[in-house]
């Protein structure tokens, strides 16, 4: 047993990125909609929460509430984006594609096609979260530095959520199913992790709960960074994060090993 999900892990640390290369050319031929795809919703968030909801919140913390919602905006729109790629995109490459059926009859392991899967849908995080900080830099509300720096905090919370998704993927029958993890674990985390207002103004469980998920760690990296802020408990976010990463990715190729199989 043990020599059959050895077989299974990443043969090294490189075959990876044939897998990401073949996603990023097909990519290519969509990119434009792509992007503006995946920044509809926190754009949509960011002016109609921040302009509206913002002129009766007022400050909080000594800043406006469309910053504060900004940093917010960003570690959720990494988080989406990596998640519908994964759900969707990844699982029709696995099952009415059968890309991965392909791939798999090359020299390539599951465990390099998922790694390959979760680090592209990492670097859709990465473009649409640094999309929006972009647009929050040109408006005022964040440094154009802070973009740099918080593109390692993008990409982990990419990847971080790509390899949650994807125990979704390995786990799901059909795409109908997608909708409870979206609605029951993604969608409650916007408003439970500090993404649209702050967590100390929730009831201390919720605070609880909150410190629990993989969100509130990143939008604990992320909105100090673009408010210029300094950012206490760096190491226990990244620890946090890269726990949630690792262990889903391994639970991950373990269900997706026993489905593909069957």
């Amino acid at each position: 047993m043990r020599e059959g999900y050895a077989a299974v892990m990443p043969a090294n640390a490189y075959n990876w990125v044939a897998v990401w290369r073949r996603n990023f050319l097909a990519w290519r031929k969509v990119a434009l909609a792509s992007v503006l795809g995946n920044l509809a919703d926190p754009m949509t968030n960011l002016f109609g929460l921040g302009f509206g909801l913002g002129v009766i919140v007022g400050l909080i913390d000594g800043t406006s509430y469309i910053a504060f919602l900004a940093g917010g905006m960003v570690a959720t729109s990494a988080m989406t984006a990596a998640t519908f790629e994964t759900m969707y995109a990844a699982f029709a490459r696995m099952r009415a594609q059968r890309t991965w059926e392909a791939i798999l009859c090359t020299q390539l392991t599951l465990g390099d096609v998922v790694l390959g899967e979760l680090a592209w849908a990492a670097t859709k995080a990465v473009l649409a979260g640094t999309a929006i900080a972009v647009i929050a830099a040109s408006l005022g509300y964040a440094a154009w530095a802070s973009i740099v720096y918080s593109i390692p905090a993008i990409a982990i919370t990419g990847f971080v959520f790509a390899s949650l998704a994807m125990v979704v993927v390995s786990l799901a029958p059909s795409y109908d199913y997608f909708v409870f993890y979206q609605t029951l674990v993604v969608t409650p985390m916007v408003f439970l992790c500090g993404a649209v207002f702050p967590v100390s103004q929730m009831p201390s469980a919720f605070q609880r709960v909150a410190g629990l998920l993989p969100l509130a760690h990143s939008v604990d990296l992320i909105r100090p960074v673009m408010l210029g802020l300094p950012a206490g408990g760096i190491g226990l976010h990244i620890g946090a994060l890269c726990m949630y990463a690792v262990l889903p990715f391994f639970l991950s190729i373990a269900l997706l090993r026993r489905r593909l199989m069957r």
